[in-house]
């Protein structure tokens, strides 16, 4: 409305000042509200509570863009002997696990595989390490871990529970933390024995706690951790090892993260990062100790499930697997009480390809390494250990070979380890041994996917 003099309503210069101030104040808010989703965006803190070094809460949803990939994982492998009655009631577990990629994201699957009964975890955490072989978290990187938007979990006897994503950067070759907690009794723990990593155990729940102090109790163990998945940029996929002792690293060094698949995703990223042409994609572990293509151990589930029977839970479900690395057939040559039967170690062996190729996924497969010396070994027994690498070798059985028997045999007697190669056992390498089934990879085999079934 106009007025007599042909000017605008009229606004005192007190409410004009009023005005304008509230209008300043609203941008003010809206700019803080912008820097405060950006610096969520970011990974870090920026409460009171974060900048204390206090665990972040879940984020609705990853910002990031990416693609989800393996960036670690280990296969249950049994129930902790010594937990069958309470598990680890009214204590925190803190997992210390290696990044093989990095990432912006992450999400983590917990197994109660091995629980007679159901695993309720009230709380649960994770952070990036502050040093190697330390449980101490770095300065504002916890966040607290959530399940369809609680807190709180319960995973049925023989479940397993995909945690929500959560916004947190995760450094390629960081140590990660991951913590539960507990406060009712859960019968028998689901584990990973040989982790070749000091994991920690504190008493009451501690999941939050940054320093580190309470975790006095180290252990070797992984517990109900199997998985840790990353929104990555630095890779387009994942290749799953499955395998045995020799797999899971038994007598490489602790916390050195000198396993062949450590080896063999380090190969990866140098030779990508040199511009050769070979896949982007991580590696992660599902060796157990022990483990046989066709035999698992005692119990409902079976402890040190067959290769067979775990293969869809370790493998086929793991996240965006391209290729698939098989390494079994020593232990049922060595723990068949009677003479292993070469054509049934084969004809396991090819039934895990096809499963894979069910699902486009790429087979490599390895020869079965030399083990005179070992209690274990027999002229018989080397044998049938011939046999199977001879159908190996023929190209029947695998899309593609990595030769770990020519590698680290010993060229005096091909029956042995290479001394140097040996850990002392006669049958599992050393970090030398290790590195040198890595470097006995072909990278070009990794490339392409399985072939087409006619």
């Amino acid at each position: 409305m106009a007025n007599r003099n042909g000017g605008g309503v009229g606004v005192s210069p007190t409410k004009h000042s009023a005005l304008l101030a509230g209008i300043v104040a609203l941008i003010v808010g809206i700019s803080a509200a912008i820097y405060a989703g950006a610096a969520a965006d970011d990974g870090h803190a920026r409460t009171n509570a974060l900048a204390q070094g206090g665990p972040r809460h879940n984020s609705a949803a990853p910002a990031s863009t990416g693609t989800w990939v393996g960036s670690w994982s280990a296969s249950p492998a049994g129930a902790e002997p010594g937990t069958e009655t309470v598990g680890l009631a009214g204590r925190s577990v803190r997992n210390v696990v290696h990044a093989g990629v990095g990432g912006t994201s992450a999400r983590v699957t917990l197994s109660n595989l091995y629980g007679q009964s159901a695993l309720t975890l009230t709380n649960a955490s994770i952070a990036v390490a502050a040093t190697s072989r330390s449980a101490v978290a770095a300065a504002r990187s916890m966040v607290r871990l959530t399940f369809s938007g609680a807190t709180t979990v319960v995973i049925p006897a023989g479940g397993q529970v995909l945690s929500d994503a959560v916004r947190i950067v995760i450094p390629q070759g960081s140590d990660v933390l991951v913590t539960t907690y507990s406060p009712t009794a859960s019968g028998p723990v689901t584990y990973h024995p040989h982790a070749r990593q000091i994991s920690y155990v504190a008493d009451g729940d501690l999941t939050e706690d940054v320093t580190g102090t309470a975790y006095t109790q180290q252990t070797a163990f992984w517990r109900y951790l199997t998985a840790l998945d990353v929104l990555s940029n630095e890779s387009d996929g994942t290749v799953v090892a499955f395998g045995d002792s020799l797999t899971d690293g038994v007598t490489s060094t602790t916390d050195a993260n000198r396993r062949w698949t450590d080896v063999l995703a380090r190969r990866l990223r140098e030779a990508i990062e040199s511009g050769q042409d070979v896949p982007r994609y991580s590696v992660v572990n599902q060796g157990i100790s022990g483990n046989r293509i066709l035999t698992g151990g005692l119990g409902r589930p079976a402890d040190n499930q067959s290769g067979l029977d775990r293969y869809a839970r370790d493998v086929l479900s793991r996240t965006n697997v391209k290729v698939v690395i098989i390494d079994l057939g020593v232990n049922d040559i060595l723990r068949d009480p009677r003479l292993a039967d070469p054509d049934r170690i084969v004809a396991g062996l090819r039934a895990l390809v096809q499963q894979a190729h069910a699902r486009g996924i790429k087979v490599v497969g390895a020869t079965l390494m030399p083990f005179r010396g070992h209690r274990g070994y027999s002229g018989d027994r080397e044998g049938v250990r011939q046999q199977v690498n001879a159908e190996i070798r023929s190209g029947r059985v695998f899309d593609a070979v990595v030769d770990f028997d020519r590698a680290l045999r010993d060229p005096y007697d091909p029956r042995r380890l290479r001394s140097d190669y040996d850990s002392g056992d006669h049958l599992h390498p050393s970090d030398k041994g290790y590195a040198r089934m890595a470097a006995a990879f072909d990278l070009d085999d990794l490339k392409g996917s399985a072939p087409a079934e006619l």
